[in-house]
């Protein structure tokens, strides 16, 4: 029972209850195209986000090292599991493969997940601090960037705006 309540909590808290999305963190990628990744996930599978075109995509930046990362993991484990219809894309900036596949099995992380060696993708995407997400709309446009700051529920009313077409 308290397992099925804390996911219809969890589910609410993604979804937003409505409102306007939350300010973005600033970053020179707002307005610009998604930087693309191609790499294999730390389970094999091809990642390739200029295949994700049409969808709303999360792209978020996180570390083993980083309390505030592994905090909010299971959030967005719960967004995989609940809005299929959301691609996210985690990018591991740990040093060693060994320590993102510990971090993968800890939170039962079901969303494709590439270590970012040489931190070459959190150089295109400007990323300086963790943790960093970034909500790209459907056409491929970087439409929000958060770090440490926001919520579940932030995530999910950006989510929401991030469906609606570009003005």
């Amino acid at each position: 029972m308290l397992r099925a309540l804390v996911a219809v909590l969890s589910a609410v808290a993604l979804v937003g209850c409505g409102g306007p999305p939350p300010p973005t963190a600033p970053s020179a990628l707002l307005t610009k195209p998604m930087p693309d990744v191609h790499r294999k996930s730390v389970g094999g599978a091809d990642v390739d986000t200029s295949q994700l075109r049409g969808k709303v995509v999360v792209v978020d930046f996180f570390a083993k090292f980083c309390e505030p990362c592994r905090r909010a993991l299971p959030a967005l484990e719960a967004l995989h599991r609940d809005a299929p219809e959301v691609e996210i894309v985690g990018v591991a900036e740990d040093e060693s493969e060994g320590d993102v596949r510990e971090l993968i099995e800890a939170h039962h992380l079901t969303f494709q997940v590439v270590h970012d060696r040489g931190n070459a993708i959190s150089g295109r995407y400007r990323v300086t601090s963790l943790p960093m997400t970034f909500v790209v709309g459907p056409e491929g446009v970087v439409r929000w960037a958060g770090g440490e700051a926001f919520s579940e529920g932030d995530l999910g009313r950006v989510i929401k705006a991030a469906r609606r077409p570009l003005e």
